[in-house]
């Protein structure tokens, strides 16, 4: 009888074989764009959007397992008609080429058009399409009419399809017409078992990316990305960027101020642990770009950012959100700010406190990484695109490098 248990099925033992953990689902933001109302020479010109299908290149900073597309009518004074969308693996990151039998129908409720409201942003329906990290993505919508107002990110650094008609199944886009914003597309969210976080970096052109290369994905966010991506222990950690070209923390530029933008860009982000400010620079430089101002105007300009930083903090600790503040790079040599000695005392001054032990949860000294040490008010000519103000790659490349990875865990 003794020989005879041995040759027992295992199962008629009572034993029962190992199981895999259960999945606990969790939604995170894979890629995001701050969405604004766009003026000027960043406005699409009339009829550009209306009957028309537009293809945008993204890429998530995580994989996962399913996801979903989130568009936006910020900016819209009327509800906006979509007619359908539909997002596919693209072959690259420039070109409107996608991958064979990848393309799936986006679905909103369970219908192929949506309605978004004035001012509201729309989910769609769950796709099960698995997500690489840095895959490009190829979301197309067809838009049903013109938009009252476009909703837009001007500074994408990557390049964006339209072409008349339905073309949500083009394999190719061929003859499309191209600009450089992302228009409608507020986020790719992705659904991973988790655990999972997400850093957002909120900031201006520095962060948005202005010296980027084109459709080149080499931001210092996406530095930061593949940094973690490429660390075992950090493939849970998503970043998206939230930075808009000209923006402040006190009063609107080209987009509404970090202040204005800080709960729809940030806290509404799902997932968000921890929070990258980089904000200030065009504060400092616009208050004095037309005509010199008083000392103690000089004074209550830097009280007053300190003010943001400390509204910043206290909102996203109400949230359970780490901040980690970031130093202001130099920008002595920039020609449209023109700063002089007091500009630049105004910036050491903030930057004092920005580094200072209580206020931010934790630092990344840009300026450090940044300046030229022979004048230090200045950018190292291997980090500068040419202006003074805006880093190159090799200078994002440098900023992404000088953070550490144990600062997310």
């Amino acid at each position: 009888m003794r020989s005879l248990l041995f040759l027992l099925p295992i199962g008629l033992l009572g034993v029962a074989p190992a199981s895999a953990a259960p999945c606990v689902p969790v939604w995170i933001n894979g890629w995001a764009s701050s969405q604004m109302l766009p003026t000027g020479d960043n406005v699409l010109p009339p009829g550009t959007l209306g009957g028309n299908s537009l293809r945008q290149i993204v890429r998530s900073s995580i994989d996962g397992r399913r996801l979903r597309v989130r568009l936006s009518n910020l900016a819209g004074t009327r509800p906006l008609r979509i007619s359908g969308a539909s997002i596919a693996r693209a072959l690259g990151a420039k070109g409107g080429a996608i991958e064979g039998g990848s393309l799936m129908r986006l679905r909103f409720d369970g219908r192929a058009d949506v309605i978004l409201p004035a001012g509201g942003d729309y989910l769609s329906d769950p796709v099960d399409m698995p997500v690489k990290a840095f895959g490009n993505l190829a979301v197309s919508i067809l838009y049903a009419e013109e938009p009252s107002a476009q909703t837009s990110h001007p500074g994408s650094r990557a390049t964006s399809y339209v072409l008349p008609g339905d073309h949500l199944n083009d394999p190719a886009m061929e003859g499309a017409k191209t600009f450089e914003r992302w228009q409608t597309l507020a986020a790719v969210e992705v659904e991973r078992c988790g655990p999972a976080k997400l850093v957002v970096a909120l900031g201006d052109s520095i962060t948005d990316g202005r010296g980027s290369t084109t459709d080149g994905n080499d931001r210092w966010t996406d530095v930061l990305a593949a940094r973690l991506q490429a660390d075992p222990k950090r493939r849970h950690i998503a970043v998206v960027n939230q930075g808009i070209g000209g923006n402040r923390l006190l009063n609107d530029g080209l987009g509404p101020s970090a202040l204005a933008r800080l709960d729809r860009d940030v806290l509404a982000q799902p997932g968000v642990t921890s929070l990258i400010v980089l904000e200030g620079v065009n504060d400092l430089g616009t208050a004095t770009r037309e005509a010199p101002i008083s000392e103690a105007e000089h004074v209550r300009l830097v009280e007053r950012v300190i003010g943001a930083y400390r509204q910043i903090i206290a909102r996203a600790h109400a949230h359970g959100i780490k901040v980690i503040g970031a130093t202001i790079l130099p920008y002595g040599s920039n020609d449209y700010y023109h700063p002089d000695a007091r500009n630049e005392a105004d910036r050491q001054a903030v930057n004092a406190w920005i580094r200072a032990p209580g206020h931010f949860d934790a630092v990344v000294d840009f300026d450090k990484v940044t300046r030229d040490p022979a004048q230090p008010d200045r950018l190292l000519p291997a980090y500068d695109m040419g202006d003074g103000l805006h880093p190159s790659p090799a200078g994002y490349r440098a900023m992404a490098e000088a953070i550490p990875l144990g600062l997310f865990d």
